[in-house]
């Protein structure tokens, strides 16, 4: 049975891909599926993330009131 893992990438001037995050797998043969947006094309996150901030429906959240949180509340996430 093959397992799926959803890692972020950078393909270079040459060519090579180099994922940005740590896999779980060490050691092991890998088949990549490479997904890019064409040029001017939005990627699917960059579509979402426009249709919500545009969104009436989330206007309560520019309220003063609503940021409850600041930088000192947490744990920073290292991955």
């Amino acid at each position: 049975m093959m397992q799926a893992v959803e890692a972020f990438g950078h393909i270079d001037s040459n060519g090579s891909l180099q994922i940005n995050t740590p896999l779980p797998l060490k050691e092991g043969d890998v088949k990549v599926i490479i997904m890019y947006a064409e040029n001017g094309e939005m990627t699917e996150e960059q579509l979402w993330m426009r249709s919500i901030s545009n969104n009436p429906a989330f206007d309560f959240l520019k309220d003063p009131e609503e940021d409850i949180y600041s930088l000192n509340d947490g744990k920073p996430l290292h991955v």
